[in-house]
């Protein structure tokens, strides 16, 4: 059986319940979701759901970084929105942090989320 280990970053807020913000195991790492919370607050940023975006962005940067990963190397990720109505909103947002190297997506809109959060991203990655 492979081994795994576990990714721990103040470079993302730190877990809200019983999980880690990411594991790395083989070649791969799978990311907790993340939400707009800032890390050194552990405060929801304020504003709508472009900023909660942008946030949910640095925060899974901050764990691939952690891992040995980064953005460019995500293969697959799962949106969970709030509201199907901030698609287009999050997809600019989206689009921006990755650029033209777009992962296989999934997005999905949620009855809730954590902390009242519009948006959540989770994400699975190569790592180097």
């Amino acid at each position: 059986m492979a081994e795994h280990q576990i990714v721990a970053t103040e470079k993302a807020p730190a877990a809200i319940g019983p999980y880690s913000q990411a594991v790395v195991a083989g070649s791969l790492v799978y990311t907790s979701g993340q939400i707009g919370l800032d890390p050194v607050s552990a405060e929801m940023v304020s504003g709508g759901v472009e900023q909660q975006a942008q946030q949910v962005l640095k925060n899974l940067a901050g764990v691939l970084e952690a891992a040995g990963s980064r953005l460019s190397r995500v293969v697959k990720t799962t949106v969970f929105l709030r509201s199907m109505e901030d698609f287009a909103a999050v997809n600019v947002v989206y689009e921006q942090a990755f650029g033209s190297v777009l992962p296989a997506r999934s997005t999905v809109a949620v009855a809730g989320l954590p902390k009242d959060a519009l948006v959540e991203i989770e994400a699975v990655a190569s790592v180097s």
